[in-house]
């Protein structure tokens, strides 16, 4: 099975992270690199470096503006007198209008949805580098291989066109499910991360041309919270083009396939011939973040029906965090995956 994977993506190294009012380091962590490339390789990966398409396929969801933010926050943010080693914005606007203000810090809280997506010095390179993995895994379906898995990292299902969150500042699967929609091909997104992929809803959610689907831990609870809910369907040429599926909290195996029965369901009816899975293995049971009870012999069950629906799947990493179990949870769904 062709991998995709670029060192450059393991130079983001974000320090902060606030969970119930308590700084901590952020557990999204270069090393979930080293054990996921070597899960992938036991799984029998052959992994390769990214092709550099350049900025046209990340420019065809996220906006300039956004990108220019991105690119230069940095270097701004480190001029101004007394600043941290990361950019975290310290406002959040309750609704952004017209206005766009000029200062780092009004900028950081403008295009920052939470105080997870800390900005460092190599976050820009290491998240062109992730998007660069997901676009060239797109270039291989569309060269006929029936399954690719991009080790994207830093992950991407909670960035909007202009928004960061939740450790994702370019949206992988977004970016790959556009570039095989520019190809030709009838591409949908199913979202198996155990937080509902809100970003990717958000780029998505006005337009009928890429049907969205997500299966996670119930938001009334859980991250992200103000998105996921079920009677979220799209608006305008969207509506009915975006499907969420929010299960109970401790949800276990049965009951998350037969969820994934229903999510299939609609691919199929959606005309689906390039399926792009935002693969996240923190529906675990031990994940750190405790939401679903998924084991590890339920990932390959997941993957193995997914490759039995029909269209060329390209897994893109998301989610799945450092236990003793990741590795083995990744082996078994890239397993699955070959069938």
């Amino acid at each position: 099975m062709r991998a995709i994977l670029d060192d450059r993506q393991s130079a983001h190294a974000p320090q902060f992270f606030m969970a119930n009012g308590v700084a901590q380091p952020s557990p999204e962590c270069p090393e979930r690199i080293e054990r996921l490339r070597a899960a992938a390789e036991a799984a029998g990966c052959a992994f390769e470096a990214p092709a550099d398409h350049g900025m046209a396929p990340i420019a065809a969801v996220h906006t300039a503006e956004y990108l220019d933010f991105l690119r230069s926050i940095y270097p701004r943010w480190r001029r101004i007198e007394g600043a941290g080693p990361e950019v975290i914005p310290n406002i959040h606007p309750a609704a952004r209008g017209d206005g766009y203000p000029k200062s780092a810090v009004g900028q950081a809280g403008y295009h920052q949805a939470d105080t997870a997506c800390p900005i460092g010095e190599h976050t820009w390179d290491s998240a062109y580098w992730s998007a660069q993995t997901a676009v060239t895994g797109a270039g291989a379906i569309l060269e006929g291989a029936r399954a690719v898995y991009a080790l994207a990292r830093p992950p991407g299902h909670h960035a909007f066109t202009d928004l960061a969150g939740g450790f994702c500042f370019l949206n992988n699967s977004a970016i790959a499910a556009e570039r095989l929609r520019r190809a030709g091909r009838r591409p949908a997104i199913l979202d198996v991360d155990v937080h509902h992929g809100n970003g990717t809803q958000g780029v998505f959610h006005a337009r009928g041309d890429v049907l969205t689907v997500s299966i996670h831990a119930d938001p009334a609870r859980f991250y992200p919270f103000f998105w996921g809910h079920a009677q979220e369907r799209g608006e305008g040429a969207g509506r009915g083009a975006n499907l969420n599926l929010p299960l109970a909290r401790g949800t276990g195996d049965e009951d998350y396939l037969r969820t994934l029965d229903t999510a299939l369901a609609r691919i199929d009816a959606f005309g689906c011939d390039a399926l792009v899975v935002a693969l996240g293995l923190d529906a675990h049971v031990a994940d750190p973040f405790q939401g679903l009870a998924v084991t590890t012999p339920g990932f390959r069950r997941i993957t193995q029906a997914i490759a039995a629906a029909g269209p060329p799947v390209l897994y893109v990493q998301e989610g799945g965090y450092l236990s003793d179990d990741l590795g083995a949870n990744l082996t078994a769904a890239l397993e699955g995956a070959q069938g």
